[in-house]
């Protein structure tokens, strides 16, 4: 059977002499963004701003919690350039239960050389009258 190696091993375990391994995504400690907002029966197309994204972040993860289903209302979470980067249009309808999200381009892609804001963007419909929405992304830095 063959061993292949991952592209973060390649280069520490599979090269002579051996390469150090990107610091941004092998043994980087985590950081954490946290946004947290107060729905109120905000229109489809509603923009929420949940931070910065600093320079050179290399997204990992993120995690989602609503304290009430949000719906039909589809979210994506993106950034300002590029505002489903994270995660595509769904909908969110399981209450009080934390859902990981990522696309693997973005877990494996470059670090952005430039600071950009994180967002949620509604669509299909408004989101509930009431209840609250946290979204927390989870970055090392390159």
């Amino acid at each position: 059977m063959a061993t292949v190696y991952s592209s973060e091993a390649t280069g520490p375990l599979n090269t002579t002499p051996a390469t150090f391994a990107d610091g941004g995504v092998v043994g980087a400690p985590l950081r954490r963004i946290r946004g947290t907002y107060t729905m109120a029966g905000d229109a489809s197309g509603t923009i929420i701003v949940v931070g910065k994204l600093p320079a050179n972040a290399r997204f990992a993860y993120g995690v989602l919690t609503a304290s009430a289903t949000l719906g039909t209302a589809t979210i994506k979470i993106g950034t300002s350039s590029s505002d489903a980067a994270y995660m595509a249009a769904a909908t969110f309808t399981t209450a009080d239960t934390p859902t990981f999200f990522g696309k693997a381009a973005a877990v494996s892609g470059t670090a952005p050389t430039s600071a950009d804001n994180i967002i949620i963007t509604t669509a299909t419909a408004s989101l509930p009258g009431s209840g609250t929405l946290v979204c927390d992304i989870y970055y090392s830095m390159a």
